[in-house]
């Protein structure tokens, strides 16, 4: 499919969904299984707040796993409000302490945010999360992370990427990431070698898998009308003058298809992916693609599931007329997969 099709798939899949979320609908009401702590600040870089929001359920026990998702958008839109009716659903439907996080897109502090700084926001999310989920109730040493489109890149990243952590992050010649949050008192050197970016499962939904393939087709221009959604002008996602054809490096280092550990070197967590069958953006042919490298470096542990005559985000709260989806018509199948899921790695 040609880009401009795709990018408009894109913006049609976010824009509605996003324009007008439909309400959550748990089974039973929410104070009865869960408390929502709302917009808690787990980081400001250059004073620019980042939030997220905890739900800790009500059962009574003294500590949970946790689940911690980033929403898709492109990079380019969107919050964690996308994600509200998925985080309501896992809050009411399980036993994990879900935390839903914001991070910067590439528009924002002045169009000057890089995918790299992105996905050291990922990384701070969860190093913060690990420091302080203790106070509402989350095993720290039980950890999942998640996300859709874009956000499911995010999730990877952590994955396969988070034992590359250095203090210059991208400014010096090796490209490794300096987390936006770091526990007190302990540099990205020491959290690397601490494996403090460990996971233990990652779920991974229609995730973005080669940002340099995207790049090179145009995710960089006008044509990505997802600049205009985010009211930016297009641009190099890693500043001026770097280009995916003249540097391909900090492209490649941020997509996950490319930096793939063997399994002889470092061992990566319980994987669930899922992708629509009929999702023209990220396609299952690049799903397994991804799950092909997976496989082909050592790792076994990985459950794909493919849903029947889906599109893109059939997770994002709301409803999609153009794409006939809606959280509460297609969501609950898939989160009670990931579920099932989640519940043999942690119970």
């Amino acid at each position: 499919m040609k880009v401009a099709i795709i990018f408009l798939a894109m913006v049609l899949a976010a824009f509605t969904t996003n324009v007008s979320p439909g309400p959550a609908t748990p089974s039973t009401p929410a104070a009865d299984r869960f408390t929502k702590v709302s917009d808690v600040v787990w980081a400001s870089p250059k004073g620019f707040d980042l939030t997220m929001d905890i739900y800790t359920p009500n059962t009574g026990k003294k500590s949970y796993p946790v689940v911690v998702i980033f929403h898709g958008g492109g990079w380019l839109i969107n919050t964690k409000s996308i994600m509200n009716e998925m985080a309501t659903y896992l809050a009411n439907k399980s036993e994990y302490v879900v935390c839903n996080v914001n991070y910067r897109l590439l528009g924002d502090q002045g169009n000057t945010v890089t995918m790299n700084q992105i996905v050291e926001d990922a990384f701070g999310a969860v190093l913060w999360v690990k420091d302080n989920i203790a106070k509402y109730k989350g095993d720290a040493g039980k950890i999942t992370v998640t996300g859709d489109s874009a956000g499911g890149h995010l999730a990877t990243m952590v994955v396969v990427q988070g034992q590359n952590l250095e203090s210059d992050g991208f400014a010096g010649n090796t490209l490794g990431f300096r987390p936006t949050y770091l526990p007190a008192g302990k540099t990205a050197e020491q959290v690397a070698a601490a494996n403090g970016l460990a996971v233990q499962a990652g779920l991974i939904s229609y995730g973005a898998f080669d940002l340099y393939a995207s790049a090179l087709g145009g995710f960089e221009k006008e044509s990505n009308i997802f600049w205009g959604m985010g009211k930016a002008k297009a641009r190099g996602i890693f500043g001026e003058g770097i280009t995916p054809a003249a540097n391909p490096a900090p492209y490649k280092q941020v997509s996950p298809i490319y930096v793939v550990p063997k399994a002889g070197e470092r061992n990566l967590p319980p994987l669930f992916f899922s992708v629509g069958s009929k999702d023209d953006l990220t396609t299952p042919k690049s799903v397994e693609a991804f799950i092909g490298k997976l496989k082909e470096a050592g790792h076994t542990n990985l459950e794909y599931w493919v849903y029947e005559d889906r599109p893109h985000a059939f997770l994002d709260s709301g409803s999609n007329p153009y794409l006939k989806t809606s959280f509460q018509h297609d969501a609950p199948e898939a989160l009670d997969r990931m579920i099932a899921f989640l519940n043999k790695v942690f119970y």
